[in-house]
């Protein structure tokens, strides 16, 4: 059975990997599109943009399907349906039918995210939970390192058309894998309290509270993730390749700080109090960033990689929290609204802190995005919550 739980783990974490490798590793095509193409940057933005609309979409209808019909089916279809929506997109004539495709895969890709959290919550003790939800939420750092590292070179040998065409078989190759290594865990049957909304329960204030906090908390991280680059070349004239090797190499540390923050809530028997001090942690970094740029630039590089790595580190709590708050029979949707509130945050800070980099500078952009983790720290409920020595 331990073997079993693990290798579950495995093609969860495969899943969502090969799944955002199509997600988020499109805009590492952005030259090639347009290129390839003829598209202007904007149109390119929006293609870009696409598969995240289909993500927001999907998720909340795919966790209720995952809560009614078992996480493996929904896995395996929702993997390949992106596989053969993704492969059939790219014979679509016109930039409309394409991004149309685009948004058709997203909408399967959006299966993994609620089912492969909840089959954690299934097959996981509590005590344990929260490594195995921290190891879950290497994925998207891991889908990007993924897409990274084959998406440029095969377009640049093969064209955009096959690098595209490569996560496609990712995701059909996953589905496979997780038809064979995924089982269904066994679920209590539900009394009527269970089967009734948690939102309409007590614990519905502290899951409101759970998904404002990680929104919030998804800002500084979008900032940081999207910027850091663009900071190092245009603020301190750092070549292209040597800030994009360090924001890679940060992303792997990211994730291990993931790992690193489940294992610490398991050991306190808290999810929600290890969110809340890294959410300080956070709002810190970032005063400290726009600081370092106002005075010193070795404090703004230290910061930044401080950021990069601080603000993505509260991802796994926040789900782990969200499922055990919800209960086995709603997790899958109540991941689905977790999963929705951080999209939805994550697609709107590029443009809008932007357009504040470009008017009022990084320095006034910074500090105004330490304002919502600080307002994370402060939502973040640390009474009410799932403890998980309690089963």
């Amino acid at each position: 059975m331990a073997r079993s739980r693990w290798l579950i783990l495995a093609a969860g974490l495969t899943g969502q990997t090969t799944a955002a490798s199509f997600i988020y590793g499109i805009a590492l095509l952005i030259p090639d599109l347009q290129e390839d193409r003829g598209l202007s940057l904007p149109a390119a933005g929006l293609l870009v943009s696409a598969p995240i609309v289909g993500l927001l979409l999907g998720l909340i209808a795919w966790g209720a399907a995952a809560d009614h019909y078992g996480e493996r089916a929904v896995m395996a279809i929702g993997l390949a349906g992106t596989g053969v929506l993704l492969l059939a997109s790219l014979t679509l004539p016109g930039l409309v039918l394409f991004g149309l495709g685009l948004v058709a895969a997203g909408v399967c890709a959006a299966s993994v995210n609620a089912a492969s959290g909840r089959v954690v919550l299934g097959w996981f003790a509590p005590a344990e939970r929260g490594l195995a939800m921290g190891i879950r939420q290497t994925s998207t750092p891991l889908g990007v390192t993924v897409a990274a590292l084959s998406l440029p070179p095969i377009a640049q040998h093969w064209g955009v058309t096959a690098a595209l065409a490569f996560p496609a078989v990712l995701c059909l190759t996953s589905a496979v894998f997780v038809l064979v290594a995924v089982r269904d865990p066994a679920r209590p049957p539900a009394t009527r309290v269970e089967m009734g909304s948690p939102y309409r329960e007590q614990v519905g204030g502290t899951l409101v509270r759970v998904h404002t906090a990680s929104a919030l908390l998804v800002a500084p991280q979008a900032l940081a993730g999207t910027f850091a680059a663009t900071y190092l070349v245009s603020r301190l004239d750092w070549t292209p390749i040597a800030a994009g090797q360090l924001v890679g190499v940060i992303y792997v540390v990211g994730a291990a700080a993931r790992i690193g923050a489940g294992v610490w809530s398991d050991r306190v028997r808290s999810r929600l109090r290890p969110m809340r001090t890294i959410a300080v942690l956070a709002t810190a970094t970032m005063l400290l960033w726009g600081l370092g740029d106002l005075v010193a630039p070795w404090l703004a590089v230290t910061a930044l990689v401080a950021a990069l790595i601080v603000t993505v580190t509260d991802n796994g709590l926040g789900f782990t929290a969200t499922a055990e708050l919800a209960g086995p029979h709603w997790a899958g949707r109540a991941l689905g609204v977790q999963n929705t509130g951080q999209n939805v945050v994550a697609m709107a800070v590029p443009p809008l802190f932007g357009l504040l980099i470009a008017v009022a500078g990084y320095p006034v952009a910074l500090i105004g995005a330490a304002v919502f983790p600080a307002l994370g720290a402060a939502v973040t409920p640390t009474r009410g919550e799932y403890r998980p020595d309690e089963s």
